[in-house]
């Protein structure tokens, strides 16, 4: 075989390779933008709320394109978001496992991503599996100690499933303590641990939550909400512990919550909330342990609820006429 005979048998080969080569790039550029563009019409129904049509597109992506991450994690998000927790059926279930399929792929591909681990967490919290959904939120705080909204999530997890259970109560309350120990002097942290002790069930611990309440008050005395968080931990004391506490209890737990309420309406006179509770102390227990001034406290009650209303009222307008604002800013 001539020399020229064999360069002409390599140029061929090497025109047929770079033909290849070139078809095969082509095919793959074609099929990345095709998956783009459906992924993209995906995010769209997805922002909608158009789950079924937003499943369909994501899938359509990962056909062309097997490695979109992305598109794992909204495709999971979106059977997530049709899963209805609590109901047994066939469908729903169905819908959940796709769900966690979706999410366990895309942690594969990107096993440090905290937005999928805590989006696996949350399924798993919505079917109640609190094992594997208790394992995704402590990863999280391990990769995340500093973050302090990590302490939250994890706490307010323990909280729902604690109902009358003192050991879950117990990792909740070490969560929120954590929490305060990470920044000792934000306010924010001793809120939530109040909230905690004030939502307590069977029955809240109101005078631990007080405590609470002063610490923060410490950090922040400038803080009208406190004044009024402090007023209404006492008067569910007073009225709550009716049958439990003695007159005199009583009667120094609603002077302890009107006190607080009238700081807190010297420091804004225009929360409505602050004058409703000042009603139902009056009506509720005042009126209980003095009934010689029955009639009197009534009165006050009677007064207080109706600036409430007045001031609610202007509250509710005000909240609609922002609502129209903000309607209008996003029309332009």
């Amino acid at each position: 075989m001539s020399r020229k005979w064999i360069n002409m048998v390599l140029l061929v080969v090497l025109v047929l390779a770079v033909i290849f080569t070139t078809s095969s790039c082509e095919k793959l550029k074609v099929s990345k933008l095709t998956a783009n563009r459906y992924f993209n019409r995906a995010n769209h129904n997805f922002t909608e709320q158009r789950y079924r049509l937003a499943i369909e597109d994501y899938e359509r992506a990962l056909e062309n394109n097997p490695d979109l991450i992305q598109a794992y994690h909204y495709l999971g998000e979106s059977y997530k978001n049709l899963y209805r927790p609590g109901v047994e059926d066939e469908d729903n279930n169905a819908n959940a496992q796709r769900a966690l399929d979706a999410l366990n792929r895309a942690l594969e591909i990107e096993p440090e991503n905290k937005q999928i681990i805590h989006s696996l967490g949350d399924m798993y919290d919505r079917m109640r599996n609190f094992e594997d959904a208790e394992k995704m939120f402590l990863k999280v705080l391990e990769m995340e100690p500093t973050n302090m909204d990590n302490y939250y999530v994890v706490a307010g997890f323990y909280k729902r499933y604690s109902g009358d259970r003192e050991e879950l109560k117990k990792r909740a309350e070490s969560m929120y303590l954590r929490r305060i120990e990470t920044d000792p002097d934000n306010p924010q942290g001793y809120a939530y641990l109040a909230q905690m002790y004030d939502e307590a069930t069977p029955m809240p611990d109101f005078d631990r939550a007080l405590e609470v309440h002063k610490m923060r008050l410490k950090l922040d005395p400038d803080d009208f909400l406190i004044h009024y968080a402090i007023g209404v931990n006492r008067f569910y004391k007073a009225y709550r512990l009716q049958n439990v506490l003695s007159r005199r209890e009583r009667i120094a737990a609603a002077n302890e919550c009107e006190e607080a309420l009238k700081k807190a309406l010297d420091m804004e006179p225009s929360y409505s909330f602050t004058y409703s509770y000042l009603g139902l102390v009056y009506l509720n227990v005042f009126a209980k342990v003095f009934p010689e001034k029955e009639q009197s406290y009534i009165q006050q009650s009677n007064t207080w609820m109706e600036r409430f209303r007045e001031v609610r009222a202007r509250e509710q307008e005000r909240e609609r006429l922002e609502k129209e604002l903000q309607r209008g800013e996003t029309r332009h």
